[in-house]
């Protein structure tokens, strides 16, 4: 397994803890099962600005606030054959917000739900099985002069 390239913030503090111990940085590395360089550049971040936590970044501001995303959550949990836009009309009426639904597939697959397809066929209930198996025992013993008076079609 490849070493994970970000920490969080109790293995970053356990990390500087080890560091003040003077431990070294590659049996730290080795310990939390992050790169050697990670455990370099935590020191110096700490040295320079006495804090381990993440920076702020710049970039795109987001377009949904965290109670957006849980109800875009809920609703996909709720009814699970709602579709994306089903899903960005609803929020656009609940909250006024209107969004892409490439954005709501982005806020799905943040919370690890992945888009399914309905599946293409007629579910069997008990009672179509044991019809079924009633039609499949009578003909059990039927020999090739009988089956050749029958004509199968695939007209489902």
């Amino acid at each position: 397994m490849p070493p994970r390239r970000h920490l969080n913030l109790v293995d970053r503090g356990r990390a500087l803890a080890w560091v003040q111990e003077g431990i070294r940085l590659r049996e730290i590395a080795a310990r939390l099962g992050c790169s050697h360089s990670v455990i370099v550049r935590l020191r110096q971040r700490f040295l320079a600005t006495g804090s381990v936590e993440t920076r702020p970044r710049s970039g795109r501001p987001r377009s949904t606030t965290q109670r957006q995303d849980r109800y875009i959550t809920r609703q996909a949990l709720q009814t699970r054959t709602t579709t994306a836009s089903t899903i960005r009309r609803r929020l656009r009426v609940a909250t006024k917000t209107d969004i892409n639904e490439q954005t709501v597939r982005n806020r799905l697959h943040d919370q690890t739900l992945q888009a399914r397809r309905q599946l293409g066929r007629i579910l069997l209930t008990p009672r179509h099985m044991m019809a079924r198996l009633a039609w499949s025992t009578r003909h059990l013993r039927w020999n090739r002069q009988q089956w050749a008076q029958v004509l199968f079609s695939d007209e489902s």
